[in-house]
């Protein structure tokens, strides 16, 4: 068993206050949730309202799907919101 873990930190501009950023971080948690089937959820940085971290986490039968689970969810993230991607970090535990 493999467990890929991948860390997003993303910009967002647009957003003016918590609860603005609130809806959008639960939104799109809730849609990588359902589109992969991974843990994911706000891990840092929570009191800041234009910076959102997000930590996911899945488990895979071997290494190159687990490379390619991150690598589906990054890119999805990535097409899936308005904000700039500052960082990302990832880490495949075995």
């Amino acid at each position: 068993m493999i467990i890929g873990t991948a860390m997003i930190k993303l910009h967002l501009p647009w957003v003016h206050s918590l609860k603005e950023k609130r809806m959008v971080v639960k939104s799109l948690c809730a849609k990588v949730h359902n589109q992969f089937n991974v843990s994911i959820a706000e891990t840092e940085e929570q009191d800041i309202h234009q910076i959102a971290v997000l930590g996911f986490a899945g488990i895979a039968g071997d290494r190159a799907q687990a490379d390619s689970i991150i690598d589906h969810v990054l890119n999805y993230i990535e097409s899936n919101t308005e904000g700039e991607v500052i960082s990302t970090n990832r880490e495949i535990i075995s």
